[in-house]
């Protein structure tokens, strides 16, 4: 599954527009008759509330890595840190690895500077091994 955007995309045109809000409306559909259609959440989550498909996705999918980890972007965003925070670990729990990307991904940037983050940070740490 690819990675949240980043926050700063291009804007899209009125057509553009027009055809995210015919297909964010077709696919809030299929979700509405199978609430447990996961690919379906997946591509939904990427448009709409990303927050509230998110926490569906976590429920569904209790131990992906990259769920927890794009739970954790969206709490973030909406100015939730200590939840943020939590996810992450429960993320690293389950296998998150990308360590680079979460070390630079823009969603996560308000929370870098709150002190439970440090607790992320030395997690990493001491999961990283050093090849000579």
């Amino acid at each position: 599954m690819p990675q949240k955007s980043s926050s700063r995309e291009k804007r899209l045109t009125p057509q553009q527009e027009r055809d995210v809000d015919i297909e964010i409306g077709f696919i809030e559909g299929v979700v509405r008759r199978d609430p447990h259609y996961v690919d379906a959440l997946q591509v939904l989550g990427r448009f709409a509330d990303g927050l509230k498909v998110d926490e569906q996705l976590a429920v569904l999918m209790p131990t992906d890595a990259l769920v927890h980890y794009n739970l954790a972007c969206s709490c973030a965003l909406t100015d939730q840190p200590e939840r943020a925070v939590a996810c992450l670990h429960r993320a690293l729990d389950f296998g998150y690895r990308d360590f680079n990307w979460l070390r630079r991904d823009p969603d996560l940037r308000g929370i870098r500077r709150h002190p439970l983050y440090r607790t992320v940070r030395d997690r990493i740490r001491a999961m990283q091994v050093k090849v000579t």
